[in-house]
Formats: C-alpha cells, sequence, structure tokens
C-alpha cells in the first residue's frame, strides 16, 4: 500500500504542466525559435501544451505580450511564448540545451 503511494506520488512529480494556448487561436508549430523556421503543423482552437524546456529566438508579438521565449512542445516542434498563457513574462521551464 505504501510502495504504491509512493509510486504514484513519484508519477506526479514527472508530469509535465500542460499551458492553454490563447483562446480562438490555431498557432503555428515551427522546427525552430522563429517563424522563418519551418511550419510543422498548426494547434486546433483550444489547445494545450506541454513545456518541455525553453529557448530565446525571434521576438514575437501576441495576445499575452512582445517575448523572445520558444516554448518546445515536442521534439523539433515550438511554439511562440507570446501565445500560451504560462501566467510569467519570464522562463517557467528550464533552458533547452
Amino acid at each position: 500500500m505504501e510502495s504504491e503511494r509512493a509510486e504514484v506520488e513519484a508519477a506526479a512529480a514527472y508530469t509535465i504542466k500542460r499551458y492553454p494556448v490563447a483562446p480562438g487561436v490555431r498557432l503555428n508549430v515551427r522546427s525552430g525559435p522563429g517563424t522563418n523556421y519551418q511550419l510543422v503543423k498548426v494547434l486546433q482552437y483550444g489547445a494545450s501544451v506541454p513545456i518541455n524546456c525553453q529557448t530565446p529566438g525571434e521576438t514575437v508579438t501576441g495576445p499575452y505580450g512582445t517575448s523572445n521565449i520558444w516554448d518546445n512542445i515536442a521534439n523539433g516542434q515550438f511554439v511562440s511564448d507570446a501565445y500560451v498563457r504560462t501566467g510569467s513574462d519570464g522562463y517557467v521551464a528550464i533552458r533547452c540545451a
């Protein structure tokens, strides 16, 4: 019983938080931290994204201000932090290596 609870708590500690994309936005996902990078896909309205790490890149203005922070949401997939509601104007995750 105690070991099961410890396993559940350990799994919860490694759960990556998801952040909502701005309402009414179909967000472009790029292969790198800028609009000049290849378009990988477009997120649907109401999407939320995990932030694995963050990196500086092209400065973009969006619903949540102007930022040069780009969020890595999957391997080779980045979105501008100006379109993601993180509750912060700064970094909320580790810097990408």
